[in-house]
């Protein structure tokens, strides 16, 4: 099955930046497939961990967290619809963050942010390693997001669920292609 790469923290607010593109291109002997511009790869030809970490980490020209995800555990939180019975407003982001590992802690959920008030931040539920929620539009919205870090303490990387839906549909494309 393939993995799948999230990189955190890279071209924000131009910081940090780089081509996504380019990393691919520079991994093809590995069946790298970008997936938008934040950082986000599956990949289809059969790495170990610790080893695509390693390749990825040497082209990158920053230091960066690199989350590594089996594919297989993508598949299963998209199977089931996080959202369902939920309506969606046109000001509200559906969101999946990434933890870059097990936590040393797990707060009650959900969790609202603020607590008070009209929230920005929802974080509805934890799968494994994935934290699901909502975030309304708005400038405020990017440092509750950075608390996740904090709530969860270990660090995270956040994508949207059409990200993660885009993800999905390059795994099963790739599945259909292995003959799986």
């Amino acid at each position: 099955m393939a993995l799948v790469v999230f990189l955190r923290g890279l071209n924000v607010g131009g910081h940090r930046t780089f081509r996504p593109k380019a990393l691919a291109e520079s991994l093809r002997r590995l069946d790298v497939v970008n997936i938008g511009a934040t950082g986000t790869f599956v990949v289809r030809r059969p790495i170990g961990r610790a080893r695509l970490r390693q390749e990825i980490a040497r082209r990158l020209p920053f230091d960066a967290e690199i989350v590594v995800v089996p594919g297989r555990e993508i598949l299963e939180l998209l199977s089931r619809d996080v959202f369902a019975g939920r309506t969606s407003r046109p000001d509200e982001v559906r969101f999946v963050s990434i933890l870059s590992r097990r936590p040393r802690r797990a707060p009650r959920l959900p969790v609202t942010l603020p607590p008070r008030g009209r929230w920005l931040l929802n974080v509805l539920e934890r799968r494994g390693r994935f934290v699901v929620g909502l975030y309304r539009r708005h400038m405020k919205v990017i440092g509750y997001l950075g608390s996740l870090d904090r709530l969860f303490g270990v660090p995270v990387t956040t994508r949207s669920w059409s990200t993660m839906t885009a993800v999905g549909q390059e795994l099963s494309a790739a599945r259909r292609s292995d003959g799986v």
